[in-house]
């Protein structure tokens, strides 16, 4: 993959994504999402991938947000076309991703990092971690779904202390808003997330999946592609379906009996 930005390693049924930008303590760049979008396309693709695990490059840093050297020279509608459109697009797909995801928080999480980490399903973060939006500092807003799916995690009134005061939470406050799930010393986050991900490997897959998208779908995520998913899988196992796709075939009135 060019520059190596996403890192993709596999264990088994479990991959692993890497976040690979420490030395700009993994902020994200156009290139870096579209190598992100890729890997979740692939990961989705994948059968064989029962859990997943997304973790950031290095030891100061989850993901501390959008590269500001990136967007600070757009125009405002390339602003909206090639940023926070575009983020928002990737974000969402990691969001409904078919596998269970689990974020390794191996740092700051600040912005867009923070925005990117609460895509995932289970979170595990490093004592040191800390966590912001600090996008009104710099006159913008959080622009990858802080202000919506956020709400839905931790509710509006955290989420707005979050945004409007851009106060940096430790680890244990994300702990004890539902933020995230445990908090671990930072030289067991691997071995907790792999851990954890060969645990939930050892769970049927396809119920995973399914509970994961009826979960999404009761908090408003990807409700209507779910329902009718999900729908659509419960019609191809009739009878009715069998007899809809022959009569098809054989060019005639099917005969449904409604079984």
């Amino acid at each position: 993959m060019a520059e190596s930005l996403i890192q993709l390693e596999r264990d088994g049924f479990v991959a692993t994504v890497i976040l690979n930008r420490p030395s700009k303590l993994n902020s994200l760049t156009p290139a870096m999402l579209d190598q992100l979008e890729l890997v979740a396309r692939q990961l989705d693709a994948d059968t064989s991938v029962r859990v997943v695990i997304l973790l950031g490059g290095g030891e100061k840093a989850f993901c501390v947000g959008a590269d500001i050297n990136e967007w600070a020279a757009l125009q405002p509608l390339d602003m909206w076309r090639r940023w926070v459109r575009r983020g928002h697009q990737v974000f969402d797909q990691w969001a409904r991703l078919r596998q269970p995801v689990i974020t390794a928080i191996n740092g700051h999480a600040f912005g867009g990092g923070l925005e990117l980490a609460i895509t995932g399903d289970i979170r595990i973060a490093v004592e040191g971690a800390q966590f912001a939006l600090p996008e009104a500092s710099i006159a913008t807003c959080p622009g990858w779904s802080g202000t919506q799916r956020l709400v839905q995690l931790i509710g509006a009134s955290r989420a707005k202390y979050l945004a409007l005061s851009g106060v940096r939470q430790t680890a244990a406050d994300a702990l004890g808003a539902g933020l995230v799930h445990e908090v671990v010393p930072a030289a067991q986050l691997r071995d907790r997330a792999a851990a954890l991900a060969r645990e939930m490997t050892t769970k049927a897959p396809v119920s995973l999946q399914l509970t994961k998208q009826l979960i999404n779908a009761a908090a408003g995520e990807d409700t209507a592609a779910t329902l009718e998913a999900m729908a659509g899988a419960l019609a191809a196992t009739t009878q009715d379906a069998t007899e809809g796709i022959r009569s098809f075939r054989e060019k005639r009135a099917a005969s449904f009996a409604g079984l």
